[in-house]
C-alpha cells in the first residue's frame, strides 16, 4: 500500500503575525488545513480563499496603512514582485500601480507535503529527466520540493535546486527542511535563472537539478544543455498539456520542437499523407512528462519522443493515468498499445541498416555531428539512449562494460565501436554503415537516366531525395550534359530537379 500524504503547514503564526491585528484575530479561528490564500487589496474588503471557494474576512476595506504594516514585516520584494517570511514556505506577492506603489498583496500559505511523490516515485528514481505541467495551484512546486527531498535523502543523489522565487526552499539563507539534504542556489533576478542553471552544472557537480517555471527561450536552451551533459533535470513549465506545450514556440524545444517537412512523392505515398507534414525537430530535453490534473490524479507520458511523434502524425496516444485512492493506494490505468500501420515492404530493413538517431558514448558529440554533416547523412545525434537506434563508442569502453552499454544491450540497441575518438575514424565507420560509396554510385546512375529522359521527352525530371554530397554529384552531371538543375524541398527530403536546356528553372520553394 502506498504511503498516505502528510501535510505539514508551516507555522501560521508567522504568516498571521505580519498582518494587521484585527485581521490576525479573525484568521486564528480558521481551519489551517483548508486555507490557501489571504487577499489584501487597497479599498476592498479582505478575502480568504480555500480549495473549495472563497469568502470575505471582514467588512472593513484594506487601507494604505494596512498594506504598509504588512510590507514592513516581511522580506524585500524581488524583481518578480514576490517576497517571503524567513524559515517558511509562505509567499507574499505584490500588486503595484503605474508609479510602482504596492496596492495589493496575495499571501499564500506554504505547505510541505510528504508522500505526494509516491504515486510517481518510480519515474523520478529511474534517473531520467522529468517535466511537470499543470495549472497554477495544482501542486507542481510541492511535488518538485518532495522530489528533491526523496532524491537527496532516500536515493543519496547530489541534488541542486535553482530557486528563483524561493518557493521551493523558502525565504532566507537557510533552506526549508522540506528539501532534505538537497542544496539550494538562489537567483538574484528572474532574468538570470538560465545563467544560474548553467552555473549549477559547472560549479557544483550535481547529479540532479531541480528548477521551477521554465518560461523563456534562454531557459529552454539551458535545460537542453543540462540534459546533454548527462544531468537529470526535474522541472516545471508554463502549460497544462503536451498539446499546448507544442503550440508554444518558446517552449516546444523542451519536447523536441516542431518543423514543417516537405516529403518527396514516393515518401508521401508510403506514409499515405500530404506532402507537407509536421515532424519533431530534435530529441526532447525531457524523457518523461507528467500532467498534474489534480492533487490525486496524474497523466503520465513515459516516452515523450514517441508521444510527440504520435501527436504530430495525427494519431495521439492516450497517457497513462495514475490516481491516488483515499486509503493511500494507487490505481494505474494503462492505455492499450497503439495499433501500428504495417510498414511498406523493405522499410524496416532500411531503418535497421540506417539508424535515424545515434547515441555517442565516449565519442565526441561535436565530432560525430560534424561527420554527419560532412557526409550529408540523414541521421542525427541524440543525448538520450532511449531514443537511439545505434550506440557509437570506443573499443576501450566495450572492454570495461559500463552500465550504459549494458543498458543498450538490454534494450536491443546495436553497439558499434571505433579504435580512437577522431574525425577520420568516425567518418570511416559512418561511410561503411550508410554505404556512402554505393549511394554515390546510385545517385550518379539515377542522374544519368534522368538526363536521357529530359533529352528524349523534353520535360523536367524530379530525382529521389538525397543528402547534399550526392546532390552535388547530380548537379555536376547535369552541367556536363548541358541541363539546368536545382535543389528543392527541405532536409532530409531535399531533391534535385533536371530541366531541358531552354526551360528556365522554377522559383526556389
Amino acid at each position: 500500500m502506498e504511503e498516505l500524504a502528510r501535510v505539514q503547514v508551516d507555522d501560521l503564526g508567522l504568516l498571521f503575525g505580519v498582518l494587521p491585528e484585527r485581521l490576525r484575530r479573525r484568521l486564528e479561528s480558521e481551519d489551517p488545513s483548508a486555507l490557501l490564500e489571504i487577499i489584501l487589496d487597497l479599498g476592498r474588503q479582505p478575502e480568504i480563499r480555500f480549495a473549495y471557494g472563497s469568502r470575505l474576512l471582514e467588512p472593513d476595506p484594506i487601507s494604505r496603512e494596512d498594506i504598509a504594516f504588512t510590507i514592513s514585516r516581511i522580506g524585500s520584494f524581488g524583481s518578480d514582485n514576490r517576497a517571503g517570511i524567513e524559515g517558511t514556505l509562505h509567499r507574499i506577492a505584490a500588486l503595484r500601480n503605474r508609479r510602482g506603489d504596492i496596492i495589493g498583496l496575495t499571501c499564500r500559505v506554504g505547505r510541505a507535503v510528504s508522500g505526494t511523490i509516491t504515486i510517481v516515485r518510480d519515474l523520478f528514481a529511474r534517473g531520467e529527466s522529468v517535466l511537470l505541467l499543470g495549472k497554477p495551484g495544482v501542486g507542481k512546486t510541492t511535488l518538485l520540493r518532495e522530489a528533491a527531498r526523496v532524491l537527496a535523502d532516500d536515493l543519496g543523489k547530489r541534488v541542486v535546486i535553482v530557486d528563483t522565487s524561493n518557493e521551493i526552499a523558502g525565504d532566507g539563507d537557510i533552506p526549508h527542511p522540506g528539501i532534505g539534504k538537497a542544496r539550494r542556489l538562489q537567483v538574484p533576478t528572474a532574468e538570470l535563472q538560465h545563467a544560474v542553471m548553467i552555473e549549477a552544472v559547472e560549479n557544483h557537480m550535481p547529479e540532479v537539478i531541480v528548477v521551477d517555471e521554465i518560461g523563456t527561450h534562454a531557459e529552454a536552451l539551458a535545460a537542453r544543455t543540462i540534459a546533454e551533459r548527462g544531468v537529470q533535470l526535474i522541472a516545471t513549465a508554463h502549460g497544462t498539456t503536451l498539446e499546448n506545450l507544442l503550440a508554444n514556440p518558446t517552449l516546444a524545444d523542451l519536447v523536441g520542437g516542431v518543423e514543417a517537412v516537405t516529403l518527396g512523392d514516393e515518401e508521401a505515398r508510403r506514409r499515405r499523407s500530404q506532402k507537407t507534414v509536421l515532424e519533431r525537430r530534435a530529441s526532447p530535453t525531457f524523457d518523461v512528462l507528467i500532467e498534474i490534473q489534480g492533487h490525486r490524479r496524474f497523466a503520465v507520458r513515459d516516452n515523450v519522443a514517441e508521444a510527440v511523434d504520435a501527436l504530430l502524425a495525427g494519431r495521439p496516444e492516450p497517457p497513462e493515468i495514475r490516481e491516488r485512492r483515499e486509503d493511500g493506494g494507487v490505481d494505474i490505468h494503462t492505455p492499450p498499445p497503439p495499433t501500428r500501420r504495417p510498414a511498406a515492404r523493405g522499410v524496416e530493413d532500411t531503418r535497421r541498416q540506417s539508424p535515424r538517431r545515434i547515441f555517442p558514448y565516449g565519442v565526441s558529440y561535436s565530432r560525430l555531428e560534424r561527420a554527419i554533416r560532412s557526409l550529408g547523412l540523414a541521421t542525427a545525434v541524440t543525448p538520450h539512449l532511449k531514443d537511439a537506434d545505434l550506440v557509437l563508442t570506443l573499443r576501450g569502453q566495450t572492454r570495461k562494460s559500463p552500465p550504459k552499454l549494458a543498458e543498450a544491450q538490454r534494450r536491443g540497441v546495436p553497439v558499434m565501436a571505433i579504435s580512437s575518438n577522431t574525425q577520420a575514424q568516425i567518418e570511416e565507420l559512418l561511410s561503411k554503415l550508410f554505404a556512402v560509396e554505393q549511394s554515390y554510385e546510385a545517385a550518379q546512375s539515377e542522374a544519368e537516366q534522368a538526363v536521357d529522359t529530359v533529352h528524349t521527352e523534353n520535360r523536367p525530371v524530379v530525382l529521389t531525395p538525397r543528402p547534399a554530397p550526392e546532390r552535388r554529384v547530380q548537379h555536376m552531371l547535369a552541367a556536363e550534359r548541358g541541363l539546368v538543375s536545382e535543389s528543392r524541398g527541405r532536409e532530409p527530403f531535399r531533391s534535385v530537379t533536371f530541366y531541358p536546356p531552354l526551360a528556365p528553372p522554377r522559383p526556389e520553394s
